[in-house]
């Protein structure tokens, strides 16, 4: 039974609601920006209105299914791990785009607001506020894709220290570990491209 909540849980994350409200807008996200087929590029291409809409859409899918799970006996031990992470692996290899999905952060703050109550999404969001305001202060290229990348992967590492001090499960820390090594997976661009511009700056 496990399993099949872990597959349906995939594929609640695989589906991209925002690149298909692109496509309905005859925009295809794979062409703007990044690239990258979310809802940031959805915002970018068809106006604010469509990028909430997109937004909501991709917490919601990993929100609601987790939720559900939640309220279940799958939610003690070591069951939850799989589960909390299937949505956010499903948005970032999602097969309906061939295995070349999104960077799972709407999807990811939707994982964890079910998981903890919204404590560590709100603890995120914080962190990533502080990160964003950090950078602006201190860079004068805040808000491009690579700082924008290197702040989420860095916001979800500090996360750690949140869910440790306030005593969260093992199981839970091991959520947090799967969910950090999917957005570096998924940051992987960006991060290549800060560590070589990191290292010429060193020699």
């Amino acid at each position: 039974m496990i399993i099949l909540w872990v597959a349906g849980l995939f594929l609640s994350g695989s589906l991209m609601f925002s690149y298909w409200l692109g496509l309905a807008r005859k925009k295809n996200l794979k062409d703007i920006g990044d690239g990258n087929p979310g809802a940031l590029n959805l915002w970018k291409s068809s106006g604010y209105k469509f990028g909430i809409l997109g937004i909501i859409l991709d917490f919601l899918k990993g929100y609601l299914p987790l939720l559900w799970v939640m309220g279940s006996h799958y939610s003690q031990g070591y069951f939850i791990i799989p589960l909390a992470l299937a949505p956010i692996a499903g948005h970032a290899l999602s097969p309906f785009l061939k295995g070349k999905g999104g960077k799972a952060i709407a999807v990811t703050f939707g994982v964890w607001s079910a998981l903890t109550g919204f404590k560590a999404s709100l603890a995120l969001a914080v962190i990533l506020a502080v990160l964003k305001m950090l950078s602006s202060w201190f860079k004068s290229r805040g808000n491009s894709p690579v700082s924008d990348g290197v702040q989420v992967v860095s916001g979800m590492l500090l996360l750690s220290v949140f869910l440790y001090i306030s005593n969260w499960s093992a199981p839970i820390l091991w959520v947090w570990f799967g969910s950090f090594v999917i957005l570096v997976y998924t940051h992987r661009l960006e991060l290549a491209v800060w560590v070589r511009k990191y290292s010429s700056r060193k020699r």
